[in-house]
């Protein structure tokens, strides 16, 4: 029989090839973000917030390398990700996206149209928004950051405990109000614009468009709708330990996640065997484990 491969061997090729996918998607994420500033942002004088937002209002005036200036801003940030949130791995993929993403930044000046490819602001706008929210979530599925205010959105989330939203919104907002002084208030509207329609794209690029429901149900029929839903629906269910608050007594609560389009099913099943269950649907942004998304 062949020699078999030592199982440390399989781990040590198994978390090789991850570690290159990641770095891969550090540098197509990057090179997506620098493309988005030169075709569309940087030609229409739209903001992108943080610290390639500022880059952009100091070049006006200054004519220095915007990309430079990206990577100088950075090293400040890049200490506070070292120092709070994640030491050596966190440090070098941020490094690695934020160098890619200064140097194309800079080297794809003479290979792209210096007026951009659209005149029409909203058009600007919405591309360099999708192409920008593409390259974001390309970069954090390689397990990075773009640096920036990323960073700082991150450090006011983990140690200060404020909503992730809130720390962008905070950071990114003296970048847009200067930009409005800077290029006027109509592009900073429209810079607020592609920081929002990058967020989504970003959002559904990293962690996907699927929209699962859960189900709470409050039955005397356990069994019964337990057994139906593993039956016609083939999923799994849960059985939580409960207390009827007015009652006092034992109510046990079914728990189960399901799809967007088993909802109705569902609601069927409940009916049917129990017409005084109640019930809760509620959103699950996603799903992974058995009879879903593999658990990675």
């Amino acid at each position: 029989m062949p020699d078999q491969v030592p199982p440390a061997q399989l781990d040590w090729i198994e978390l090789s090839w991850k570690t290159a996918r990641d770095y891969a998607m550090l540098v197509v994420g990057a090179f997506l973000q620098a493309l988005a500033m030169r075709l569309f942002l940087i030609p229409a004088d739209i903001v992108s917030g943080g610290v390639s937002g500022a880059a952009q209002i100091i070049s006006f005036y200054t004519h220095w390398p915007i990309g430079l200036m990206v990577f100088v801003g950075n090293l400040p940030l890049f200490v506070i990700g070292w120092r709070y949130l994640g030491g050596p791995k966190f440090a070098v993929r941020t490094a690695v996206a934020v160098a890619i993403f200064s140097l194309f930044t800079d080297l794809l000046v003479p290979f792209l149209p210096a007026h951009g490819v659209v005149s029409d602001l909203f058009l600007s706008t919405l591309y360099g928004g999708l192409l920008m929210g593409v390259g974001l979530g390309i970069v954090y599925r390689g397990q990075g950051t773009s640096g920036g205010t990323d960073i700082l959105a991150r450090v006011l989330n983990d140690r200060l405990h404020v909503p992730i939203t809130q720390s962008y919104l905070l950071t990114d907002a003296a970048v847009v109000l200067a930009a409005g002084f800077t290029f006027g208030w109509e592009r900073a509207l429209y810079g607020l614009v592609m920081i929002y329609v990058s967020g989504l794209a970003a959002d559904t690029v990293s962690e996907g468009t699927d929209v699962f429901r859960t189900a709470l149900i409050v039955t005397n029929e356990v069994e019964q709708v337990t057994a139906r839903i593993m039956e016609s629906l083939e999923r799994g269910v849960t059985i939580l330990p409960g207390t009827g608050g007015y009652t006092g007594q034992p109510r046990p609560v079914l728990y189960c996640v399901i799809t967007r389009a088993e909802v109705s099913r569902l609601k069927a099943i409940v009916r049917e065997a129990d017409p005084k269950a109640f019930m809760v649907i509620g959103q699950a942004h996603e799903a992974l484990g058995e009879g879903f998304r593999p658990l990675r």
